[in-house]
Parts: structure tokens; C-alpha cells; sequence
């Protein structure tokens, strides 16, 4: 493959100096960065390269999204103002009234966006993932895969934070065997492309035994593991009343916590639980945007300082890690008081190099540094909203818009190109997914008429 040069750019190269390269370039040869530079030097030792002029142009690299839930595109407008645990009168879970290849659209309409917002590499967390995998596999982006495991025996409108009636040993045996199947079929597919986690999906929902049963699948596959912790107050009531601890001090008492874990939101969580994580190197994932919508906002600055390394993520609904970042900066500055901290370039660097660590994967990706992989996304810079353009990261932080992104390069290839998506046929996915979402949910309110759920569906587009 030949060397491509992206050439007159402002590049953001996101190495732990966080410079800025005006009037820069980056030559990406196969999959990797080649040379990151000004742009007369890096021209001049490239001579022969597909040269893309890049003037007006940003270039950062690729945002890591660390916990994502992608079928939840399905429920888009309508579980973000119920609370959480949802308060949702229906006794079956909406993704019930789907089959696979409704999954397979949602799924993939869901990278779609994913791309769309600058995101190159993104962690599936779900059950079921390998009837979709191929979908999301096809739309480019790099994937960490984690098949969601439980062994507590729930009814069919469980609410996160009950507890199960029962642990059952032969649910535990069939979950565990379709994350195995799941890491037999994509661990280390498209060249490494595709990789998988060990995952079980609640604390509640986790026996001692499937606890370790997880720990040990990661431990074998030499891998990452993750599950929700604290997520909601219900939880740790739960946990208080049925084991009499703590949901991070439950984990702590089973081996659980560590540098492979990846533990999702950790928002209800005391002095002696944000100690245990620090002194264990568990990892964090911060969904700011979600947190913020279930009007919570976790003890993130105590944990980076206990010694938790932290990654951003979405979570539920949307998959748009630019809104991400900039809540994150916006609830963190509310929170503390400071209007000057946290910068622009702090959440950047959460979103990149800090999600990246989260993953294992800071050697590879994360940031525009030579040797590493070829993620990364261009930002057209001459926008009315955006100009004049004396300090990049902020005005984009501050006044951007994924509409902004006009490509995105995932392992040396272009996955988005001048603002269109080129691994799929997004309009006629956007039509499906919307005749899916319409179906899904005229049939949950035709077949539970008395739930008195406030919910008017639009007629449609005619």
C-alpha cells in the first residue's frame, strides 16, 4: 500500500505533550503512522506519497469509546426521561419485539454514528453479540467485543438492581459458553482488528463462582474484563440487604477488581470502596452524558486520584463520544466550582490516550504518534461556527459539532470520506431502522394497552 500524506493540516497529535502541529502533517503507511511533523519535512521524506491537501483542516486522532450498548438505538427519544432504573410499565424488554436482522440494522446504524462523531474504536457490551457482530465488524471500526454473562435467574421485566430469586449453575455453564463462542469467532479477527472481553453484566446478577469463571476467561485469552458497577442506588441497596456489602467491596472479596477489569460508571460508590479501586488499578469508564441524564454525577476526580486510570464512553442510545467529551467538561467545572479546569484538551486526552489505557491498548492507539495504528478523523475547520481558529481543541470542544468530522480513518483506511460513510448504505439503513423502531414499539403499546405509559409515536414520515 502506498504512503498517504496528510499535508497543511493543524495536527493534534495527542502525545503526551499534546502539541500542536500548525501547517503540519502525518503520513500514514499500511496501518500506521509513518511520520507525524511539519509539513515541509514530513513532504520531503515522503516523496511519491498520495498526497491529500489538508488546509482548513484539523486532524486528531481517534476518539475510544469504552462502554457502549448499540441495539439501544431502539430506544432513542423515549427511556432518557424515566430515570433509572427506567421506570417503563412493560413487562417485557422492548428488544423482545426485535429478530436478528433487525438487530443487525440497529447495530449498525448505531456504528454509523459512532463513525459519524469521530469514534475509531468502541467497546460492545451486550448478550447476544455474536448474532450482530458481522454487521458492526463491517462498518471498519475497531471492536472490543464483550458477550455480557449473569447467573441469577430474573423474570422477563427485571429492572437493574433487583435481586435474582436464585443462582443457577446451568445458566451460568450456557451463558459462559457463548462468550467462549464469541471469542472463538472474532478474538483477533480482520488482523487483530476485532478483539474480545470477558464481561458478566451486574454485580447482582453475579454469583461468586461466575465472578471467577469471568476473571479466568480474561486471564486465559490474556484479555480485558468488564461489568456495570454502582450504577444506580437500587443496586446498592440490593447488594447491602442481600450480601451485606458494598457492591465494589463484594467484588474485592471475590478477586474481582484489578488492572484487567474495566468497571462501567461507578457512581454510588463511598470513601473505602473509591480506596479499594485505586489500590487495586481498576480501571473506570465515565458515561458523563448518560450520568448527567440520570442527574448523578460520579466521584471521577476522587478516583483518578486514587489511582484509577479513566475512559470515556456513551453508554445507552447514542454513540456521539463529541457530546461525551463536552459534557464531561461542562458537569466536571459544575461540579468542582473551577471554571478553568477541566480544559478542552483534559477531555481530549480522556477521550484518546485515557480510554486507550482503559483498554490495554495505549501502545496502539490513542494518539497521532509514529508506529501506532492509523486512527484518526479530520475536523473541517473553516466553519462559521468555528472560526477564527487561534487554539483548535478549544474551539472545537467549545463550539464544534460532529457535523464538523468529514473523515475518518480506521487501521490506515478511510472508513468516512468527505462526509460520506463508505462501508455502508446509510440512508437506507436510516429508512429500516426507522420502520423497526416504529413496529417494535406500536406493537409493546398494542399488547400492554393498560399500562398508562405517556408515550405519543409520531405518524411518520409521509
Amino acid at each position: 500500500m502506498p504512503t498517504t500524506v496528510i499535508a497543511n493540516a493543524a495536527i493534534v497529535t495527542g502525545n503526551p505533550a499534546r502539541d500542536v502541529i500548525h501547517d503540519g502533517a502525518v503520513a500514514i503507511t499500511d496501518d500506521v503512522v509513518s511520520a507525524v511533523g511539519p509539513a515541509e519535512s514530513v513532504l520531503a521524506s515522503n516523496s511519491g506519497a498520495d498526497v491529500i491537501d489538508g488546509r482548513g483542516k484539523a486532524v486528531f486522532p481517534g476518539l475510544i469509546n469504552c462502554h457502549a450498548h448499540l441495539l439501544n438505538v431502539l430506544s432513542r427519544g423515549i427511556t432518557e426521561d424515566f430515570g433509572f432504573p427506567p421506570d417503563l410499565p412493560f413487562p417485557v424488554s422492548i428488544y423482545s419485539m426485535v429478530d436478528d436482522e433487525e438487530r443487525n440494522a440497529l447495530a449498525a446504524l448505531a456504528a454509523v454514528e459512532a463513525i459519524r462523531s469521530g469514534s475509531t474504536t468502541l467497546m460492545e457490551m451486550a448478550a447476544g453479540i455474536d448474532v450482530y457482530a458481522r454487521s458492526i465488524v463491517d462498518t471498519g471500526l475497531r471492536l472490543i467485543l464483550a458477550e455480557n454473562t449473569d447467573d441469577g435467574v430474573m423474570g422477563p421485566a427485571y429492572r437493574p438492581g433487583q435481586p435474582p430469586s436464585e443462582f443457577s449453575a446451568s445458566q451460568r455453564e450456557t451463558k459462559l459458553g457463548r462468550a467462549e463462542d464469541l471469542f472463538s469467532n472474532w478474538h483477533g479477527a480482520r488482523d487483530g482488528r476485532v478483539t474480545c472481553f470477558a464481561s458478566t453484566q451486574l454485580v447482582e446478577t453475579s454469583s461468586p463462582e461466575l465472578l471467577a469463571e469471568i476473571r479466568a476467561m480474561a486471564e486465559r485469552y490474556d484479555t480485558g474484563y468488564t461489568i456495570h458497577l454502582a450504577q444506580s442506588r437500587l443496586e446498592v441497596e440490593t447488594l447491602l440487604a442481600q450480601r451485606g456489602k458494598r457492591p465494589s467491596n463484594y467484588l474485592a472479596d471475590n478477586d474481582f477488581l484489578g488492572p484487567r477489569l474495566v468497571a462501567a460508571h461507578v457512581r454510588y460508590v463511598d470513601e473505602g470502596e473509591i480506596a479499594a479501586l485505586g489500590a487495586s488499578k481498576t480501571h473506570i469508564t465515565h458515561q458523563p452524558a448518560m450520568a448527567s441524564l440520570r442527574a448523578v454525577h460520579p466521584p471521577i476526580p476522587a478516583l483518578r486520584d486514587a489511582g484509577c486510570v479513566v475512559g470515556l464512553g456513551t453508554d445507552n442510545n447514542t454513540q456521539d463520544m463529541f457530546e461525551v467529551m463536552r459534557t464531561a467538561l461542562r458537569t466536571e467545572r459544575v461540579a468542582t466550582g473551577d471554571a478553568r479546569s477541566p480544559q478542552p484538551e483534559d477531555v481530549v486526552e480522556w477521550a484518546t490516550m485515557g480510554s486507550a489505557r482503559a483498554l490495554h491498548m495505549e501502545n496502539e492507539i490513542g494518539s497521532l504518534e509514529v508506529g501506532k495504528k492509523a486512527d484518526l478523523f479530520m475536523i473541517d475547520m473553516r466553519r462559521a461556527h468555528l472560526v477564527p481558529t487561534m487554539r483548535i481543541v478549544s474551539s472545537w470542544i467549545h463550539n464544534g459539532q460532529p457535523g464538523d468530522i468529514e473523515s475518518v480513518m480506521v487501521d490506515g483506511d478511510w472508513v468516512m470520506r468527505d462526509g460520506r460513510v463508505l462501508t455502508v448504505n446509510e440512508f437506507d439503513l436510516i429508512d429500516e431502522v426507522d420502520r423497526i423502531g416504529r413496529r417494535a414499539w406500536s406493537r409493546m403499546l398494542e399488547e400492554n394497552p393498560d399500562t398508562g405509559f405517556p408515550l405519543n409515536l409520531s405518524p411518520g414520515p409521509r
